[in-house]
């Protein structure tokens, strides 16, 4: 679903970081949990070089980016390297999956498409560990960075609430779907409202960025496309207030009558 953006995506602080080839590379052999790495354009000395072998097979994000970008991170002597140490610990969906079907839960998996801003990601997490949903699904690039903003704003439920982040969302639908899962997209343009549906089977909804909803390919792999009515004359909401409003409403169809 195409949601507006609350605000301004502003500049990456100085957070919870390594600066330096020789130190990343350390922190990655010592298996430290890393969001995300940002590597300056045009290096090419061969401890660069080993930085990126060590990258090989690893689901550690990263992105190259211009010397000034890095600037506005730290001043620090950085050597063209930045890595943010992750706040949470990122999970595998098999596994937190499997963990639900044992306690004989039916499951309820939320998936966010390229939802960027802090904030917003952190609202939606505390309104998924409301509303009980058993773990959230990100994708490795152009999400969210978990850092002291987005926990502060869950009020400590990305503490509480598994996270997974894969590398590709593709295949972990796919995953999902094989596994029994009932996949929902959420987006405007289509007829079935949120209030139409049977939640009752174990579901994953897709909520989409805030600026580009969500991707054809994950449109095409969901079983069914639902969307929340409007009344007024503004056609979109901010993204983590639509994640709420269908979250709810899947918590209240499941336990109605119960």
């Amino acid at each position: 679903m195409h949601y507006s953006q609350e605000r301004e995506k502003g500049e990456e602080k100085e957070e919870n970081c390594i600066y330096g080839i020789r130190a990343v590379i350390e922190a990655i052999k010592a298996g430290k949990e890393i969001d995300k790495i940002l590597l300056q354009r045009g290096l090419s000395n061969d401890l660069f070089g080993q930085l990126r072998k060590e990258l090989v097979g690893k689901e550690i994000p990263y992105q190259f980016v211009p010397p000034e970008k890095l600037r506005r991170v730290s001043n620090a002597n950085h050597q063209g390297v930045i890595a943010y140490l992750a706040n949470v610990t990122y999970y595998k969906a098999e596994d937190l999956l499997q963990d639900v079907f044992e306690k004989g839960k039916i499951p309820f998996v939320l998936i966010l498409d390229r939802v960027t801003d802090v904030r917003n990601f952190g609202a939606i997490a505390r309104s998924a560990e409301c509303a009980g949903v058993d773990f959230i699904i990100i994708p490795s690039r152009g999400a969210a960075q978990i850092n002291a903003d987005a926990i502060k704003t869950s009020a400590g439920a990305l503490h509480r609430i598994p996270v997974c982040r894969e590398d590709n969302l593709k295949d972990t639908i796919d995953y999902l779907k094989s596994s029994g899962l009932k996949i929902f997209a959420c987006h405007e343009k289509t007829e079935n409202t949120i209030y139409t549906v049977d939640y009752s089977e174990p579901l994953a909804v897709i909520m989409g960025s805030e600026e580009n909803g969500i991707s054809g390919e994950y449109l095409k792999r969901s079983d069914d496309q639902i969307k929340i009515p409007m009344a007024g004359s503004i056609s979109s909401l901010n993204v983590s207030v639509a994640t709420g409003i269908v979250l709810f409403e899947i918590l209240r169809s499941r336990t109605a009558g119960s």
